[in-house]
């Protein structure tokens, strides 16, 4: 599994997530957990719904890690 999610990318991806959690938290909705997506591709660096579209955010600098 390649990385195809960049620095930037992940930075928003796991903020966003975050924010979704909390604001369904606060709600106290299930519709929060939705947020748990944006979370989990942050922080494993991997969208599988890139792959497809061979979209890939983080340039060649990602997989020498």
């Amino acid at each position: 599994m390649n990385k195809n999610v960049g620095n930037i990318d992940r930075a928003l991806r796991i903020v966003v997530g975050l924010v979704i959690i909390v604001a369904g938290f606060i709600m106290n909705s299930w519709l929060g957990l939705i947020g748990l997506i944006p979370l989990a591709t942050g922080i494993i660096r991997w969208c599988p719904l890139y792959c497809p579209f061979k979209i890939n955010t983080c340039g060649s600098s990602c997989n020498k890690e």
